[in-house]
């Protein structure tokens, strides 16, 4: 259903508010460079902190720009599943063409719970869902099983998993389990060749803000089956994939990309902070090492 480079979209702020200005010029950056979808209000986009108000405006705002020129996947998740059903309730209407549902973070739900979770959701809405599995971040880990589960439960509802696990050989369990149209996208920038290698159809990625135009030959390369430029063009983004996550993120990208987007802030909000000198260091480094400084 997805495929390419999908920027997991910072959400910018100027003085404490959502800078909605910059928020469209993004858009249309992301999409002229040939980024294939946008997903706003993802971990990167500080949804975490946004107000149901304010996120369901930065929805409002991707979609309203993007107009029709790619898909909109908008950030639904919550640890609350009613929360969670009111973004999918919001985003259907304003033209989403998914939601991106994370597994629910600090409640540490079982298994059970969380086929329930998405069960709820998928039965409440007609909103196309993307797994989104984290385990880094909710402590729960969505495991293969209940993908498998899941998507044979709900087959029109569940089309997808964006998998940061960090586990490779998660994308051929659930194909095997699922079958090869389930779409898989990774969710670790590094691990992008070889989630593709294994069956992957894209990335939902963090440096993809910065390197849109890279990112997007990158996968270019990938589907071509040209293995040489997509190993060319990997070695470039490689030093920047690990930068953005020198500090807590988004504080590097958005430093990132207050150095290659101008009148572009790298302001966050608490508790993330701006990023310290040394990732700054690092961050510049691997702008420069992928020539786009």
């Amino acid at each position: 259903m997805f495929s390419g480079s999908i920027p997991a979209l910072v959400t910018p702020f100027r003085d404490g508010s959502f800078d909605e200005a910059a928020f469209r010029r993004l858009v249309d950056w992301q999409i002229e460079q040939g980024s294939k979808a946008l997903v706003p209000c993802g971990t990167t986009g500080e949804a975490s902190t946004l107000s149901n108000a304010e996120h369901h405006r930065v929805i409002e705002v991707c979609i309203e720009q993007a107009a029709g020129r790619v898909p909109v996947i908008a950030g639904c998740g919550s640890n609350d599943t009613r929360n969670a059903l009111l973004h999918m309730n919001f985003s259907k209407k304003a033209g989403a063409a998914a939601g991106l549902c994370v597994a629910p973070y600090y409640n540490r739900p079982s298994q059970a719970g969380l086929i329930a979770h998405f069960s709820y959701l998928a039965e409440n809405s007609d909103l196309p869902i993307v797994l989104y599995n984290v385990p880094a971040r909710t402590v729960t880990d969505l495991e293969d099983e209940t993908v498998v589960a899941l998507a044979k439960m709900h087959p029109d509802r569940i089309v997808a998993i964006k998998d940061a696990s960090g586990d490779l050989s998660r994308v051929a369990d659930h194909r095997m389990g699922i079958g090869k149209e389930f779409c898989q996208l990774s969710g670790n920038d590094e691990l992008w060749l070889p989630h593709s290698a294994a069956g992957g159809s894209g990335c939902i990625s963090v440096t993809a803000n910065v390197a849109p135009a890279l990112c997007a030959a990158f996968h270019e390369a990938i589907a071509a089956n040209d293995l040489v430029q997509a190993r060319e063009i990997n070695d470039r983004l490689f030093p920047l994939h690990y930068a953005m996550f020198s500090d807590a993120s988004p504080a590097p990208v958005k430093y990132a990309l207050s150095r290659v987007m101008e009148g572009f802030t790298d302001e966050v909000r608490l508790p993330i902070v701006p990023c310290s000198e040394p990732a700054r260091k690092q961050v510049d480094e691997a702008l420069e090492h992928a020539g786009l400084v």
